[in-house]
C-alpha cells in the first residue's frame, strides 16, 4: 500500500508476496527502551498536529514485528544496528541521545540521516540490506495509516465500501478516503 501511494519500492514488499518468516531471526530482545525509540523517531517522522502522531498509534509495536517475524537476517540487523547508530548520530552531533534532544535537534537529525539514507539507496548494490532509517520511515507510515488512529482522525474512514469513482473533486485541506 505504501509503495503505490508513494511510488516507491517497499523494502520487505516481498513478505506480502511469500509471507513471514523468522527461522532466521538474529538473537536480539526487544525492550522498552528500544520501543520507546521507535515511538519517538516515528512521531519526529510524523508529528501530532491536529491529529494524533505516530506514538499515539504506537508504531513500534509495527516495526517490532515486522522487522522480527518477517524481514531477512540481513535487514533485521540493519534495522537493529541502526538504533544505535542514530543514537550515535545525536551524540556526534548534540552530546545527547536521540530521546534526550528537543523536538527541532530531532528534525534536524533526521533530514541529514533521511538524505544519507537517499544517497545509500542509490548506490547499494542488489545484494545489501536499504538503509535503516529508510525502512524505520517505511514502517513508521505503514504502522500509522494502518492503525485506529491513523484511518480515522487522520483519514476518512468509511465503514461500508461504497461504489468506485476514479476521478473525486479535490477540496483543499480534505483528508484521503479510505
Amino acid at each position: 500500500m505504501i509503495a503505490v501511494l508513494t511510488g516507491t519500492a517497499f523494502i520487505g514488499g516481498e513478505v506480502f508476496l511469500s509471507g513471514c518468516t523468522s527461522a532466521d531471526a538474529p538473537a536480539f530482545s526487544w525492550s522498552q527502551k528500544d520501543l520507546d525509540f521507535l515511538n519517538e523517531v516515528g512521531e519526529t517522522i510524523l508529528p501530532a498536529t491536529s491529529t494524533p502522531g505516530a506514538k499515539a498509534a504506537n508504531v513500534s509495536m509495527v516495526m517490532k514485528a515486522i522487522v522480527t517475524d518477517c524481514y531477512d537476517e540481513k535487514s533485521q540487523t540493519a534495522f537493529i544496528d541502526g538504533i544505535k547508530k542514530l543514537n550515535e548520530a545525536s551524540d556526534k552531533k548534540f552530546n545527547n541521545s536521540f530521546l534526550k534532544i528537543t523536538q527541532p535537534q530531532r528534525e534536524e537529525l533526521l533530514k541529514e540521516i533521511d538524505a544519507e539514507a537517499k544517497e545509500y539507496q542509490k548506490n547499494k548494490k542488489q545484494e545489501d540490506a536499504a538503509h535503516y532509517f529508510t525502512m524505520m520511515k517505511q514502517l513508521t507510515l505503514l504502522g500509522y495509516f494502518t492503525s485506529e488512529v491513523g484511518c480515522k482522525q487522520a483519514l476518512r474512514y468509511l465503514a461500508i465500501p461504497q461504489r468506485y469513482e476514479g476521478c473525486v473533486p479535490y477540496n483543499k485541506g480534505e483528508k484521503a478516503i479510505v
